[in-house]
């Protein structure tokens, strides 16, 4: 059974900065050849470009929002937390719910 890393499973700061410097660059492209009357004629190398940058913008979407293992787990706990402080005890007609209405 193949199991990924934390590495493959969160997005670091080392990729987004990678991440934004490609988003940055297509757009610099994309403004150069635009200026210089070339943009359509470029649309296959684009195209790559594009691709590669939709990919990526794909992983840092679905890692970013990544809940680890020990995150999953923190957030469970928490909200059955949550959960059980949301039941009153402060009712006095339901005193003791395990007792027969008879027996009060």
């Amino acid at each position: 059974m193949y199991t990924r890393g934390v590495s493959e499973e969160t997005y670091g700061p080392e990729r987004v900065q990678r991440l934004v410097a490609l988003l940055r660059g297509l757009a610099e492209r994309i403004q150069e050849l635009d200026r210089a009357g070339r943009l359509l004629e470029s649309a296959p190398d684009l195209q790559k470009v594009l691709g590669t940058a939709r990919s990526e913008l794909f992983h840092y979407e679905v890692r970013a929002t990544y809940d680890s293992p020990e995150v999953a787990e923190s957030r469970r706990i928490v909200d059955e937390a949550r959960r059980r402080a949301e039941l009153s005890f402060d009712d006095d007609a339901d005193d003791q719910p395990w007792r027969r209405s008879d027996e009060a």
